[in-house]
């Protein structure tokens, strides 16, 4: 690839387009951060919602262009990718077609078009709504920049075409979320979610950088064209040592780039930080969650996929830790009671889907970017009805929350869709990606992977189900035995009016039309662009996907959807069981949950291991003794230093009195013992 390459008879204007989605996002943020967003905050969110718009309508244009150029020229873009254009913004001295040149790119390929697309309408319907959630907000003016800068890191990663400049904008999401996840930073639990979440995506990024530079390096260039070549995985596979250890160079590179994926996705056991940044303004939930941040690890596997795929052992991590987490936040979300948290959990049971699909191979591919754009879709839509519940109710607790239908019925209609899609329940959008996950799972036989899709299948359509009885059909304000344990239901409202919402709610106009928007494609994206997906969007540069990817994700047994089905539709069943009919949940002996059941809703109380081994052994064994090396040796050697010289001035200064008569006494001493003991005569 040379330094600027356009495509096409089209390619300026394509060109210009590409410019333009990266160019409006930050032009929000530039105008609304130093300027508008201080002046007038009503203004900056009209201002970021335009801008967002105008970026959707190019991204529209893009994904038109791109079918009828590159896809409808197999023969002149036979990867079905090509690059808009290219610049080398640094070279490091060593030419622009060193191995360690930095180049700035926007790559056009089924995985990317799809995700700018994907990225630009759900931020512009989170801009469209949080003008009505932010509106007595009084830090919206800074909250529209930030969402704006959200879009564009997110953007320009999408569309990097080398690993160095996914680097760069995978860094820039990673500050952006840290900043809108602690928006409310007054709030002690904001700060901290905020926190949490920089500082383990920071540690998994660090091995990201490290697997970067090594597959980078030894595969001579970082081009993503380059990486996910035969040729790059032939350079790379090879044992090396270092002292008394051995091993393989592919899988410890691609190994370090997973790591960088598996903390940004919130894969088990880096799954933490991910509900605790539902802190964040609700409108930042949906758009992390939905379409962009978590989703980002799960798209670099993608991107990689060809090189991922030369790594067996490093493909079955990525299948084992998907499956894992996709039961285990299935699980947990099954016994939560904060609105945003189940919807947290549920986003990462999904986003293991999205994982483990990849790691079965080539076959799956395809349904995981499928998945990954329907899920977009009701996930934002789930998120944005549940930041409409909550200004109703005012609160988060999903048992403040009951008998909501007639006071929001366009919320309630739209998130019925929602619900019964991500369930998998036909003809939603949700049933057809997950179909494709399962058949892909079965046809390549990993077994263990089906069982787990099978399972969390099951337990989605039953949490969401829960979700949606207890928000919608529940008893106003019960607190009783599904809250886990005698001692919450004791709690009570925690201050919050349990009648709050008995008072009128209207459904504003910018919060409820982003949601019914939403509701179209969360019923019918998914049988109208299933075809696509599985023809089109297919590993690049992989030969053996083309051939074989359809006939995997096809190839699984013909019972498969029936069983699905039944599964979800009993989840669902047993759900209205408990949460619709009796509607205060399932009841247990002397009002106390089991334990199996507190073990669940204490999250298996692995946020209190993290704090118990930050506090305990990290500041004991690591704190600790690093405080004593720095006070004592550290400072200890610069203050004697420092004390040393203090001394000597103190010396000196006694014979800097300003006395001519001690002057003259310790010049003619001086004298009187040169002449004696080295022999001078006067």
């Amino acid at each position: 690839m040379g330094d600027s390459t356009v495509i096409g008879p089209l390619g300026e204007n394509m060109g210009l387009i590409g410019y333009g989605i990266l160019a409006f996002p930050l032009l929000s943020f530039l105008i609304n951060g130093l300027w508008l967003g201080r002046k007038s905050p009503r203004a900056s969110a009209w201002t970021a919602a335009a801008l967002m718009g105008l970026t959707l309508a190019l991204a529209v244009l893009l994904a038109n262009a791109y079918r009828g150029i590159v896809l409808a020229n197999p023969g002149a873009f036979p990867a079905r990718a090509a690059l808009l254009w290219e610049h080398t913004w640094m070279s490091f001295g060593l030419g622009t077609d060193s191995v360690l040149a930095a180049k700035a790119g926007f790559l056009l390929d089924p995985i990317s078009v799809m995700m700018v697309f994907v990225i630009s309408c759900i931020s512009f319907l989170v801009h469209v709504y949080s003008i009505g959630y932010m509106h007595d907000d009084k830090s919206a003016g800074r909250f529209f920049p930030l969402l704006s800068f959200f879009t564009f890191a997110m953007l320009g990663m999408v569309v990097s075409g080398n690993l160095i400049q996914t680097f760069f904008f995978w860094e820039l999401v990673g500050v952006a979320s840290y900043l809108l996840i602690g928006f409310w930073y007054a709030k002690p639990s904001a700060v901290a979610a905020s926190k949490k979440a920089f500082i383990l995506t920071r540690l998994a990024d660090a091995f990201f950088l490290i697997g970067m530079l090594v597959v980078g390096i030894s595969a001579g260039g970082f081009g993503f064209d380059r990486l996910n070549s035969p040729e790059a995985a032939a350079a790379l596979n090879h044992t090396v040592g270092a002292g008394f250890l051995t091993f393989n160079l592919l899988t410890v590179g691609t190994l370090g780039i997973y790591m960088g994926a598996w903390g940004k996705s919130a894969m088990f056991p880096f799954h933490v930080w991910l509900p605790d940044a539902m802190e964040g303004p609700t409108p930042v939930s949906s758009l992390i969650h939905s379409a962009t941040m978590v989703v980002a690890g799960v798209f670099l596997t993608a991107r990689l996929f060809p090189l991922f795929s030369a790594a067996a052992h490093t493909l079955r991590v990525v299948e084992c830790t998907g499956a894992f987490t996709a039961v285990f936040a299935a699980a947990i979300a099954c016994t939560q009671t904060d609105l945003k948290r189940i919807l947290a959990f549920s986003t990462l049971s999904q986003l293991g889907l999205m994982m483990f699909a990849l790691g079965t191979g080539a076959g799956a591919y395809p349904a995981s970017m499928f998945h990954i754009f329907t899920h977009a879709f009701f996930k934002c839509l789930l998120f944005l009805s549940a930041g409409v519940v909550i200004h109703a109710i005012h609160s988060n607790d999903v048992r403040d929350a009951g008998g909501m239908r007639k006071a929001l019925p366009r919320t309630y209609w739209a998130t019925l869709i929602a619900v019964l899609a991500i369930s998998g329940i036909w003809p939603f959008s949700g049933f057809f990606s997950k179909e494709e996950i399962l058949h892909a799972a079965f046809a390549s036989g990993h077994y263990g992977a089906f069982l787990a899709g099978l399972c969390t299948s099951g337990l989605t359509a039953f949490y969401m189900s829960r979700y949606f009885f207890l928000v919608f059909h529940g008893t106003r304000g019960f607190h009783g035995a599904y809250a886990g344990s005698a001692a919450a239901g004791a709690a009570g409202h925690g201050g919050k009016d349990p009648d709050a919402h008995a008072h009128p709610v209207r459904e504003g106009l910018l919060m409820t039309l982003p949601i019914l928007i939403l509701a179209v494609p969360s019923a019918l994206i998914g049988y109208f662009s299933k075809g696509f997906f599985m023809r089109a969007v297919l590993p690049s540069g992989s030969g053996t996907a083309e051939a074989g990817g359809e006939a995997l994700a096809h190839g699984g047994a013909a019972w498969l959807p029936a069983v699905a089905t039944v599964l979800a539709l009993t989840g669902v069943a047993v759900s209205w069981y408990w949460y619709g009919m009796k509607k205060n949940g399932p009841a247990f002996p002397n009002g106390k949950a089991p334990a199996w059941y507190r073990i669940l809703s204490n999250k298996f109380y692995i946020d209190e291991l993290y704090l118990f081994l930050a506090k305990r052994v990290g500041a004991r064994l690591v704190a600790a003794p690093a405080a004593w090396v720095e006070r004592r040796i550290v400072n200890g050697a610069f203050d004697w230093v420092t004390g040393a010289i203090k001394r000597m001035a103190f010396v000196q200064s006694l014979a800097q009195s300003g006395q001519v008569q001690l002057y003259i006494a310790v010049a003619l001493l001086g004298l009187y013992l040169l002449s004696r003991f080295a022999g001078l005569a006067f």
